[in-house]
């Protein structure tokens, strides 16, 4: 018995040159991309002037101030409600509009959601629609106007389009209707795709500021992506954040300490979405 094997072309074989190249090229790639960061942690570690060695008082002097503190809990809430609204309705415009034939004025709808991703409205009529709906220094104002991504649609869409139309029909000859179809065909056969965008909308809403800063005029409500914006960025002092009883840590390990709390989060939550996200990214790669 002979056994076939399948033998690289000789020009296709890599050199030991190019293997050093794409390792160097890697490396180069990680360091750039995570020294910026850890010089960000070691600033935040840094000692007040006259002592030696890291130091967590930037640390306590934040989460003591407790402005930085509301703003977490106040970004955590609304990126954990708007996610799941965001993803409830793409889901349910998804199922909706996958046979627009079987909607009535379907093909018009579709057509006036994706008209959204070619052209918006802008500021002054975005502001002055959310003005109208009674919405300002509300939270619904930062969740409401982007509750549905028409790109996140689109890949709902078409995933559920490639699923069997055959699973479909034959629930429908079982008695099932459209919810149930939803919720225990569609759904489970989707949860790499469901990871994805929820992903998208996690990340969308954890680094939305300019809503915040256009929409909120109550310091109180801000996200902590608008106090990382005015009291990093704009350079505002933060003396509201420091304890009068302990030396002040330095300014810049205050600002440095106020990035890595904006950051950790969601940085926290992407391990547990990865395989789902790896799974959502290369459904269609492979037919068969």
């Amino acid at each position: 018995m002979s056994v076939a094997v399948a033998v690289r072309p000789r020009w296709n074989q890599p050199t030991l040159t190019s293997t050093v190249l794409k390792a160097v090229v890697l490396a180069v790639t990680v360091v750039v991309m995570i020294y910026p960061f850890l010089y960000v942690i070691a600033q935040s570690f840094a000692a007040p002037p006259g002592e030696s060695g890291p130091s967590l008082d930037a640390y306590l002097s934040v989460l003591s101030g407790g402005i930085v503190v509301r703003a977490l809990l106040v970004s955590i809430g609304v990126t954990v409600v708007g996610t799941l609204l965001s993803v409830v309705l793409t889901i349910l415009l998804a199922y909706g509009l996958m046979n627009t034939r079987e909607v009535p004025g379907g093909r018009v709808i579709l057509y006036l959601v994706l008209f959204t991703m070619l052209f918006g409205a802008g500021i002054i009529p975005n502001y002055l629609l959310v003005k109208e709906l009674g919405l300002l220094d509300t939270y619904a104002s930062l969740i409401l106007p982007g509750a549905i991504s028409a790109f996140n649609m689109v890949v709902v869409r078409n995933f559920f389009q490639g699923i069997p139309a055959e699973l479909i029909e034959c629930a429908r000859i079982d008695g099932a209707n459209d919810w149930q179809i939803l919720s225990m065909i569609m759904v489970p056969l989707s949860k790499g795709v469901i990871a994805v965008i929820a992903l998208f909308y996690g990340v969308a809403y954890w680094n939305d500021f300019f809503s915040a800063m256009i929409y909120l005029n109550d310091t109180a409500k801000w996200p902590v992506q608008l106090v990382l914006n005015q009291y990093v960025l704009q350079g505002t002092p933060l003396t509201q954040l420091q304890n009068p009883a302990a030396p002040p840590p330095p300014a810049k390990s205050v600002q440095m300490a106020v990035v890595v709390l904006a950051t950790v989060p969601i940085l926290v939550v992407y391990p547990f979405l990865q395989r789902f996200f790896t799974k959502g990214v290369l459904t269609g790669a492979v037919k068969g």
